[in-house]
């Protein structure tokens, strides 16, 4: 069982037991305090009843217009977490917030081709590939990088499913924000 709460920033020093997998990215400092200072309502973990962090999820809102949007920056469950609903409970979460307190038009994340179980997870919560991010994820070596998933999911004010009309397309990153 766990219970979801507000990101605290001490919280960043207790993530290593979540993050430890290859699927997990792991940011700087920076990126954890910026998101937690601009969108703390975006950021929230899933506490267990001993008090370690079972998972968490930092998102954002931004876009202009129609592309006014929630974005999970990163959602990760740690191992002995997984499968017991820790992730849904995270991802309803981030949609709630996007839809209720920032009425978007839709949620949306970015996921590695290569992570099929992460993909099957977020279809099964209504999310579709709108559109594949080529070298998104950057390797050691150019061989070594990888394409991203530019994955949509359309929120109640996006009546007619409008943030997902077109999907399939390739882009480079540059046009990811063009």
């Amino acid at each position: 069982m766990t219970t979801l709460r507000p990101m605290l920033v001490e919280d960043f020093f207790h993530f290593n037991g979540v993050n430890l997998d290859h699927f997990t990215e792991t940011f700087n400092m920076d990126f954890y305090l910026s998101y937690l200072n601009k969108w703390p309502e975006c950021c929230v973990v899933a506490e267990a009843v001993d008090g370690s962090i079972a998972g968490y999820i930092i998102g954002k809102v931004e876009g202009n217009g129609k592309d006014w949007h929630a974005h999970v920056s990163a959602v990760t469950v740690a191992p002995e977490y997984r499968r017991t609903g820790v992730a849904n409970q995270l991802m309803e979460y981030l949609e709630e917030v996007g839809d209720k307190t920032h009425n978007a038009y839709f949620c949306d994340l970015f996921v590695r081709p290569s992570n099929e179980a992460a993909i099957l997870f977020y279809k099964k919560l209504g999310y579709v590939v709108y559109r594949t991010v080529t070298g998104y994820y950057c390797g050691d070596t150019e061989s070594s990088s990888e394409d991203a998933y530019d994955m949509r999911k359309p929120m109640p004010r996006d009546k007619e499913g409008r943030s997902i009309q077109g999907a399939g397309k390739r882009i480079s990153p540059h046009e990811i924000w063009a």
